[in-house]
Formats: C-alpha cells, sequence, structure tokens
C-alpha cells in the first residue's frame, strides 16, 4: 500500500478553510485520489491554530513555515502574497512538492525565482487558479478546441466586486503594494488572464502586447481596532485591450468598486462561427451560440458526462464554488502521488504574472507593451 502524503498548509482563514474543506472532501467523493495526511497547519496565533486544526482535521500546529518544509510531501502556502515565494522556493529546495495561492508572487522578479525553482525541482509546483476547474469552463475549452466557434475574434473577461465600496471600509494587506503587490489587478485579474489563456491559447496563440489602465478611487482606509487611516497604494480598478497571436482583440478589466457585483466574474469568447459567455455566479451554466442558432442557448453542465460530474449528484443537481477547490486539488495531488505533470504549473503562472506586468507598465508609460 502506498503511503500517504503528508500535508503542510500556510494559512487557515479564506483559503485555508477552502482547500481544507477540499482535502476533507476527497476521500468522499474522488475515492481513486491518492490518501493525504492532513500533517500540520502554519500560522502566527497559537489559539487560532488549535481551532484551525481541530475544525479542519490537522494533526499539529507550527508558528513557523521552516519547521514544516523539510517534513512534509506536499506544502500549501495560502498566506498572502508577500509570503508566496520565500516559503515555496525553500519547500521545493527542500523535495517538497507546493501549491501556491495566486497570484504567484507580489512582482516578476520574484515570480520569475518561483518559476526557476520549480524547474530545477524534482517536487510538481502548482499555482491555484481554480476556475480552470469549473464543469462549465472545461466544457467551453472543448468546444473551442474542436472547432465549433471557428477562428476566435474577441475575448472579454471582467471580474467585478464591491466590498470596498464604502470609503471606510476597514483597510487590510489587500490594500497594500507591499503586501499584496497589486489590488485589483493582482486579485482579480490574474483569474481573467489565466482563464483567457486557458481557453484560447491553442486556438488563438498567446497575448502579444497589451496596454492598460489602473486607477484608486479612494486613497487611504480605516485600520481595525485603531484610532488612524492608512494609505491604499494598490489600484481600486483596471482595464486593459489585449492582442493575440491571430489578431484577435482581448478586453479584460476588474473593479471592487462594482456596486452589486459580489463575485462576477464573467469571460466570452467570439468567433467567426460561434460565441460562448460564462459567469461565475451562475457556473453550472454556459451560454452558447453555435452553427445557425439565432441567439444564445443555455446549456446546463451538470449531465453525468460533463466533466468531473460523475463523481458528485444526479444530473441537474448543481454544484458550487467550493466544488472548484476539490476538482483541483484531486489533479494536483493526483500528479504528485503519480510524477505527473499539473496545469496551471508555476511557469502558467508566471506567464501570467508577466502580463499583469505589462499592464503596470502601460499604466505607467501610456503605451502599449509587447509580450514575448
Amino acid at each position: 500500500m502506498t503511503e500517504p502524503l503528508s500535508v503542510g498548509v500556510l494559512g487557515y482563514r479564506f483559503m485555508g478553510k477552502a482547500h481544507s474543506n477540499a482535502l476533507a472532501r476527497l476521500p468522499m467523493f474522488f475515492p481513486d485520489a491518492p490518501d493525504v495526511e492532513r500533517s500540520v497547519i502554519v500560522g502566527r496565533n497559537e489559539e487560532a491554530l488549535a481551532d484551525a486544526a481541530d475544525r479542519f482535521g490537522f494533526e499539529s500546529t507550527a508558528t513557523d513555515w521552516r519547521d514544516v518544509v523539510d517534513d512534509v510531501d506536499v506544502f500549501y502556502n495560502l498566506g498572502p502574497n508577500h509570503l508566496h515565494a520565500e516559503p515555496s522556493v525553500a519547500a521545493l529546495e527542500a523535495g517538497a512538492s507546493v501549491f501556491c495561492e495566486k497570484p504567484l508572487a507580489p512582482t516578476l522578479d520574484e515570480a520569475e525565482a518561483m518559476r526557476d525553482a520549480a524547474r530545477a525541482a524534482d517536487g510538481v509546483a502548482g499555482c491555484a487558479f481554480n476556475y480552470r476547474f469549473v464543469p462549465a469552463i472545461q466544457y467551453a475549452k472543448g468546444l473551442i478546441e474542436n472547432g465549433e466557434l471557428g477562428e476566435i475574434r474577441h475575448v472579454r473577461g471582467r471580474y467585478l466586486q464591491d466590498w470596498l465600496v464604502d470609503p471606510e471600509a476597514p483597510w487590510s494587506w489587500r490594500n497594500d503594494a507591499e503586501l499584496a503587490g497589486s489590488g485589483a489587478l493582482g486579485d482579480l485579474g490574474a483569474h481573467t488572464v489565466d482563464l483567457a489563456r486557458f481557453l484560447v491559447r491553442d486556438a488563438a496563440g498567446d497575448i502579444e502586447r497589451i496596454s492598460g489602465h489602473l486607477q484608486t478611487f479612494v486613497d487611504e482606509r480605516p485600520v481595525p481596532g485603531a484610532d488612524e487611516y492608512k494609505p491604499v497604494t494598490v489600484d481600486d480598478a483596471y482595464t486593459a485591450q489585449a492582442e493575440f497571436g491571430n489578431g484577435a482583440v482581448g478586453n479584460f478589466e476588474a473593479s471592487r468598486f462594482a456596486d452589486g457585483h459580489k463575485n462576477d466574474h464573467t469571460i466570452e469568447v467570439h468567433g467567426s462561427e460561434g460565441s460562448l459567455q460564462f459567469s461565475l455566479e451562475r457556473l453550472n451554466e454556459l451560454e452558447v451560440k453555435t452553427g445557425d442558432a439565432r441567439g444564445y442557448e443555455t446549456v446546463l453542465v451538470t449531465d453525468e458526462d460533463d466533466p468531473y460530474l460523475d463523481h458528485w449528484w444526479p444530473p441537474g443537481h448543481v454544484l458550487g464554488w467550493e466544488h472548484t477547490f476539490v476538482h483541483e486539488n484531486y489533479e494536483f495531488l493526483s500528479a504528485v502521488a503519480e510524477g505527473g505533470e499539473f496545469s496551471p504549473s508555476f511557469e502558467d503562472a508566471y506567464e501570467v504574472q508577466t502580463v499583469l506586468d505589462a499592464i503596470e507598465r502601460s499604466d505607467e508609460t501610456g503605451e502599449w507593451v509587447s509580450l514575448g
């Protein structure tokens, strides 16, 4: 019998909970997944850590990731962006496989170092772009690859949230360039760029040039529990125009100031023979127009022969956001156990980072930036 993979997780809040839930669900719904031992969870607050370990099913806790990376088979880096590079590189050099949240790093230089460490390592290095693993997105990719849309002409992606509309919404590390790298661009735009590349790169080529604009609407925010304000040093919104290798045009945008939008990640692909539209807020559905149809058909992507659906419920019993983490953890851990490859890899995530960096540089210069 193969020994279970020992897993260490850095982070116990939002993403820590999401991935821990996925690890717990795997044996129930994906019986062919590798056996996993939730060994240790890492954070700074010992009391909160103890509570998280109990709720998430981890055997032990640690307050320093350096005490963990040498002792686990798989290291999940789910910490804030500024903690992505050093622990991930150290874990790879220690021989562990690494799964890191997106964006890969706050800066392109750090992302490059992580990519290079992954190239030199024996373990698998994956980046958690979970929206690739929505069944409707997998279905959409199949349509594009099978030529159902013809030659790709337009790619449109937007990611809209509204949690910062209130100017008195509290300051957090996501508002600080030193900790986050960027704002809506890295937090939300990274998802859009990765999804666009995932869907159309084989059909339309990669993004060859891009222009971008970043905007900050509120310059400072109140610090929770203190009678002070801290400056906001990242963007609240961005827009970008892109050109793909085959001449297709792209339009991307994200905002954390879009009142009425909670988590609206929408992507559209238009081709010479058809189109499709997807919204994360209706993640079981795909809008498709092909052939001689006069308009879009709403396809409910919940049949048992749709991607991943044979592991879940009868047809029509919809899935949710949390299931995307189960799917990506299944794929990643299977690659680790089998010595295979996983995508999105650190290489893929670095390519996304080059696009984000180019958007920032375009905003600074007011000019298009060439990639490649």
